[in-house]
């Protein structure tokens, strides 16, 4: 049983080091830099969280007053109005009270599968959602924009380039969630 799974995950090992930019010649000896800090990818399975990434600096509302700009990778969607095609997405829009419009996107997200809300706060949430087959983090940010009867968004993927739309769908299933709740 054990020969039949190494063969699986070299084979898995090369797609994330492919993925992750790194070559085949030197996925166990030397690190992958991801987001400034080294990540080695061993080949020992069961390692829970190797794929986690560290949690970013620029998490929370900017000095700017607004959550942070995607980097230029694909694998970031934001509600900022000066984000480009690729990264830009509607925020969260409510009719009823603030406080009303925040509970109910916290219900929203405890109810999403390896999602754990990390921050709470009367204006802000801040999750991270895991991947289910590589455990892979995703940092995802509500922020309460009270005067416009928004909750700017913000979802990004730790690690990688492409998120093949997970953060895109992601925020869109929140939306669907968050709508059905308020009846709308």
């Amino acid at each position: 049983m054990v020969c039949r799974l190494i063969p699986v995950t070299l084979a898995v090992m090369l797609l994330v080091s492919a993925w992750l930019g790194g070559s085949s010649s030197a996925l166990a000896a030397s690190p992958h830099t991801v987001s400034g800090s080294p990540m080695y990818i061993a080949a020992i399975p069961g390692l829970s969280g190797l794929f986690a990434g560290t949690r970013p600096d620029t998490l929370g509302v900017q000095d700017d007053g607004r959550l942070a700009a995607c980097p230029s990778s694909p694998n970031c969607v934001v509600s900022r109005e000066d984000a480009d095609a690729e990264h830009a997405i509607a925020p969260l829009t409510y009719s009823s009270d603030a406080a009303t419009a925040m509970a109910r996107l916290k219900q929203v997200l405890q109810g999403q599968p390896r999602t754990d809300i990390i921050t709470e706060r009367e204006d802000y949430l801040y999750a991270e959602a895991r991947s289910r087959l590589m455990g892979f983090v995703d940092d995802v940010e509500f922020y309460l924009d009270a005067p416009n009867s928004v909750i700017q968004v913000r979802s990004a993927s730790r690690l990688g380039q492409s998120d093949l739309g997970v953060n895109r769908d992601r925020i869109e299933t929140i939306r669907a969630q968050f709508n059905d709740l308020a009846g709308t």
